[in-house]
């Protein structure tokens, strides 16, 4: 082996060498990345579930008010229109 050929042989070896580590370097950075990414997404799930878990019996009760006010308000139309027909009979009697 010429001194040029191991030279080059040498060169090629620390180009390797460098060559290993920088991706080895990139694949912990890429691990490190999916775990963040992870547990970034695991606690915006996590966070997104208890909120609804606290803020739901309030939508709950907000929910059954509405459907007692919407009930409250057909019987006062069925009252209502009832109260029509007894209006009637006395503008009738009135006149």
């Amino acid at each position: 082996m010429t001194p040029e050929e191991r030279q080059l042989l040498i060169q090629t070896h620390r180009m390797v060498a460098e060559n290993t580590a920088l991706l080895r370097k990139m694949h912990r950075a890429a691990l490190w990345g999916r775990a963040w990414s992870v547990l970034y997404w695991g606690v915006i799930i996590g966070l997104s579930i208890s909120a609804y878990l606290y803020v739901q019996p309030y939508v709950d009760t907000v929910k059954d008010g509405i459907v007692g006010f919407q009930s409250d308000l057909n019987n006062v139309k069925g009252v209502a229109s009832k109260m029509g027909n007894f209006t009637n009979l006395f503008q009738s009697g009135t006149k």
